[in-house]
């Protein structure tokens, strides 16, 4: 068994691919219209058998106050490792993308968190 599809939870699709690939530098793997939404999931261009990555509309009731306290604590939605934090946060930085936590180093890891203008909070890690 291996995890093939995780989701975040975004309040409009086309804004959230726009800045998961043309930002973070994903690739789409599927994009099929689903009724009101599509599904819509990207990864990692390098590992294109890799774990998806759904931009999951954030329709449901539910999802609002669970970011609301997620963002409110401060805590990521979820976590991308990458191999040079410090190379990716002057990359990101340069082209806009805003930060609520620099890298810090956090014993044997370092560690980042990035706002992704669709409603969460994004943690990027290097260990």
């Amino acid at each position: 068994m291996r995890i093939y599809v995780t989701s975040v939870f975004v309040d409009d699709q086309a804004k959230a691919l726009d800045f998961y690939t043309n930002k973070l530098g994903f690739v789409v793997r599927t994009d099929e219209p689903l009724g009101e939404y599509r599904w819509l999931t990207v990864g990692a261009a390098n590992e294109p058998d890799g774990v998806e990555l759904l931009l999951e509309p954030s329709a449901h009731p539910a999802v609002g106050p669970y970011r609301a306290a997620l963002v409110g604590d401060g805590i990521p939605a979820t976590s991308f490792r990458v191999s040079d934090l410090d190379a990716e946060f002057r990359r990101l930085t340069s082209l806009g993308v805003s930060f609520t936590q620099e890298p810090v180093d956090a014993g044997a890891t370092k560690v980042a968190v990035l706002d992704d203008t669709c409603g969460n909070l994004i943690q990027l890690v290097e260990f």
